[in-house]
């Protein structure tokens, strides 16, 4: 069987691999991020591929690591994660009415020949969110859920109520663009379900 390493601690990035059948070990790189672009998709194809590269390690023919970032932007500017309270009710009063777009990035090494290959690629989803009253903002805040993520809110969470569409893969959101993943991945020859 294929040996699968994913390059993140995320849980939501864990739970949609194993969701999607994947059988993986964690390994998350632990080298600093160093970002060289404003521009979002740049940004994660960067990180995205900085993380896979840290977790290389001594490895069968076949193995093959998954590298991912996801960032949330609005009209240009990249959100982080929110600093405090007070930073993540200004991030969603600003989201809130409007559109915003999500980026991961995504690389896949694969070891062949001796040598590691890779794809790296960038998906987009569109998120538009209802207007959200003051309350509404300060309630979820209160929750603590915003707090460790990118643009102050998780689409699977509390704040999934105030989602009025979606263009685009809604995994992608989440975390990790699964479809895509699988996609790009079988154009490299590499099935990441056992058979």
């Amino acid at each position: 069987m294929r040996r699968i390493i994913l390059a993140s601690a995320s849980p939501r990035r864990r739970e949609l691999l194993e969701q999607a059948g994947v059988v993986f070990e964690v390994r998350p790189g632990n080298g600093d991020e160093v970002i060289k672009s404003r521009d979002p998709e740049t940004v994660v194809k960067e990180l995205s591929r900085q993380k896979a590269i840290q977790a290389v390690c001594p490895a069968d023919e076949g193995t093959v690591i998954l590298g991912a970032d996801t960032i949330v932007a609005f009209a240009g500017k990249i959100l982080g994660k929110p600093g405090d309270r007070e930073d993540a009710e200004k991030t969603l009063k600003m989201l809130q009415g409007n559109t915003h777009q999500v980026f991961t990035g995504v690389t896949i090494l694969e070891k062949r020949g001796g040598e590691w290959k890779e794809t790296t690629f960038a998906e987009r989803t569109d998120v538009t969110f209802y207007p959200v009253s003051d309350e509404e903002f300060r309630s979820y805040v209160k929750t603590g859920e915003p707090m460790d993520k990118a643009g102050s809110y998780g689409i699977q969470g509390k704040f999934g109520i105030y989602v009025k569409a979606i263009r685009g893969e809604y995994s992608n959101v989440v975390g990790l663009p699964v479809g895509r993943l699988f996609y790009e991945a079988k154009k490299m020859g590499i099935e990441l379900r056992k058979r």
